[in-house]
C-alpha cells in the first residue's frame, strides 16, 4: 500500500463517516512506536497503532495516526491477512478513535468493532495486497 492508497482509503472512510479532516498519518518502526507509547502513554513496549486527538469535534477530525509497520507485518501474520489489509484496518481504527469510538471497556469495544468491521467490509477493494 502506497500513500496514494492510504490517502484514497482514508478519504473514503471520511466520507462514509461524513467528516472533513486534518489528519497525519506516520508510518514507524517499532523502536520509533515503543518510544511514542512510552513518552506519550507510558506503556512500554511497541503496539499497532496510537491515536493522538488534537481537538476533533462531529464535523471534522483533528489527530494523528502513529503505525508500526513491523507489528502490522506480524499481525498479518497471525490472522492470516495480507499486510495492506491490515494496514488499513489501523487506519480505520485510528480514524474511529478520532471520531469519538471508544474501546475501553467491552461493550463500547463491541460497538466500535462492528463498525470497523463494517468500513473494512465496505472498503474491502481498496484494501488488497495490489501484488496479490
Amino acid at each position: 500500500m502506497n500513500v496514494r492508497e492510504i490517502r484514497a482509503l482514508t478519504e473514503a472512510v471520511l466520507a462514509d463517516l461524513g467528516v472533513m479532516a486534518e489528519l497525519g498519518i506516520h508510518l514507524v518502526s517499532a523502536r520509533e512506536m515503543a518510544q511514542v507509547n512510552w513518552d506519550f502513554l507510558r506503556h512500554e513496549g511497541s503496539t499497532d497503532v496510537i491515536t493522538f486527538d488534537h481537538g476533533s469535534t462531529p464535523e471534522r477530525l483533528y489527530g494523528e495516526l502513529f503505525i508500526s509497520v513491523a507489528d502490522t507485518v506480524k499481525q498479518a501474520g497471525e490472522f492470516g491477512t495480507a499486510w495492506t489489509e491490515e494496514l488499513a484496518r489501523y487506519v480505520i481504527h485510528g480514524l474511529l478513535h478520532l471520531h469519538g469510538y471508544d474501546d475501553l471497556e467491552p461493550a463500547k469495544r463491541r460497538v466500535m468493532k462492528r463498525e470497523e468491521n463494517r468500513l473494512v467490509r465496505r472498503l474491502g477493494r481498496l484494501m488488497k495486497d495490489p501484488t496479490a
